[in-house]
This record gives C-alpha cells, sequence and structure tokens, in this order.
C-alpha cells in the first residue's frame, strides 16, 4: 500500500530523517510515537508529496510520490487527506464553506463531474453529524473551540472521503475529555471511509485507542513497529517511559466513551 525505503531529509545542521524504512498495509490504522522533533510531521509531508526527501522514495499503491512534481503529483495525491496540526481551516469562510471547500473545487473525482449546490450541501450537513456539529454551519473558524475546529476539519475530510487519511497531532492542545472524542472520530471515521490512517501523536492514550499497529519514530528512524500489545512490552527506554505513564489500557474506555459521560457533568 505504502513503501517507504531509505528516507533521507536534512534542515541545514538537523537530520531529521535518517534512512527511514517503513510499510503501512492497506485498510490499517498505524500510529507513529516520538518525541516532538523527531521528524514525524515530517514523515507526514513526503508521503502526502509537501516536502521532497534528499535521498530514498515514498511509494503510494505502486506510484512512486518522490518523482513527481506539478499536475502528476497532484493527480497521485488527490486520494490523500490530512488533518493539519492546526487545523488548517479558512478564516475567511464559514464552516459550511470550509467542509464543503474540497467538493466545491474538485467535484466528483470518479464521474469526472461538478457537484450540484445541493449534493455539497447535503454531502456537508452528512459529514457535520457525524462528528457532532450541526447547527454550526454559519459559524466562523474564530468562534469555534480548538475541539470543534478539529472536528470541523476532520469533517472537511470526510466530506470528499479520502482513501488515505493522514493525522498530524489531532489530540495536541486539547483536554483530555476533547482529546478523547477526537480519537473517536477518527475510529469512527476509519469504520465509515474504510481507508487507510497514518496518525502521528507523542500521546500514548490516543496512540492505543485508534491503533491497529503502534510504530516508534527514534533519531530520524523507525525503530520498532508492532501492535499495540507487543510494542508496549519493548524494551526501549521511550516505551518504557510510556508505559509507566499510563494507568489503565484506553482501549477499555471504548465500552464507556468519555463523550456520552460528559453531558452529565
Amino acid at each position: 500500500m505504502i513503501t517507504i525505503r531509505n528516507l533521507w531529509k536534512r534542515y541545514g545542521k538537523v537530520q531529521v530523517l535518517a534512512g527511514l524504512d517503513l510499510d503501512v498495509k492497506k485498510g490499517e490504522t498505524l500510529v507513529i510515537l516520538g518525541r516532538s522533533g523527531v521528524g514525524k510531521s515530517v514523515l507526514l509531508k513526503h508521503i502526502i508529496g509537501i516536502t521532497k526527501p534528499d535521498d530514498g522514495f515514498v511509494d503510494v499503491e505502486g506510484v512512486k510520490i518522490t518523482d513527481l512534481k506539478g499536475p502528476e503529483l497532484y493527480k497521485a495525491v488527490q486520494d490523500m487527506g490530512m488533518l493539519f496540526q492546526g487545523s488548517a481551516l479558512f478564516d475567511s469562510m464559514n464552516v459550511e464553506e470550509n467542509v464543503g471547500f474540497y467538493l466545491h473545487e474538485h467535484g466528483d473525482r470518479k464521474a469526472n463531474r461538478r457537484y450540484t449546490k445541493k449534493e455539497i450541501a447535503d454531502k456537508v450537513q452528512e459529514a457535520l453529524q457525524m462528528v457532532s456539529l450541526e447547527g454550526t454551519e454559519k459559524k466562523m473558524p474564530s468562534e469555534l473551540s480548538g475541539g470543534m475546529r478539529k472536528r470541523a476539519a476532520l469533517a472537511r475530510l470526510i466530506a470528499y472521503r479520502p482513501a488515505i487519511l493522514l493525522y498530524d497531532e489531532p489530540t495536541t492542545g486539547l483536554d483530555p475529555i476533547t482529546a478523547m472524542q477526537i480519537n473517536e472520530l477518527i475510529v469512527k471515521t476509519q469504520g465509515e471511509l474504510k481507508g487507510t490512517s497514518i496518525v502521528v501523536t507523542h500521546d500514548i492514550l490516543s496512540a492505543l485507542y485508534v491503533g491497529d499497529r503502534l510504530a516508534l519514530c527514534f533519531d530520524g528512524k523507525i525503530v520498532h513497529i508492532a501492535d499495540p500489545e507487543t510494542f508496549m512490552k519493548i524494551d526501549h527506554p521511550i516505551i518504557d517511559f510510556l508505559r509507566k505513564t499510563i494507568s489503565q489500557d484506553p482501549r477499555k474506555f471504548r465500552e464507556h466513551p468519555p463523550s456520552k459521560e460528559s453531558h452529565h457533568g
């Protein structure tokens, strides 16, 4: 599905990626963990073609993204979507316009036609319902809380249904309950879109909640990758530290999600 080999990237004197190898399976949610500044977000930008490596390649479904530019690159990555750390909503557009932006600009890629206004409105409504933002259509991004902005950005992804979803630190800066609501939405979105998701985070609760496999990024490489159970038993200083920071496996929350309980507070 996604094959990354010998990826190198340096910014000035800082070697960010140092021969990184990674295989992402179709239909899985892979979580990449690591401290800030180890190149996790830079890796996502290589996958979606925003950044070019100094050496190595990224292959998506048999297409070498790293070799392409211009219209060819655009065509190769149009079935990818990215949830940026800062949500990247357009300040001058309301929620409805933000969520429908891609549909309005690009239309139905498979049928190669424009969407009607009603079709866009219906898809936007459906996406907003999925992230519990009905009624916010006319609000501007500046009127939304951090958690609502993340949900609006997620609705924008859901609206155009990409096959590959990239999440850059989706829970950073959010309180624990809002963060868990975003985790629930990542799982729900994965179930709805049946896509392939890559989540970059340093939040171990989030990683365990959403991930089918966890990978540790360290010194510019992926040094460990395994299912959550196996991953948490690996002997590595960072994984040892992460183990000590959690008192309960967050996957148990799936039976009693905090979003449901929080309404009673």
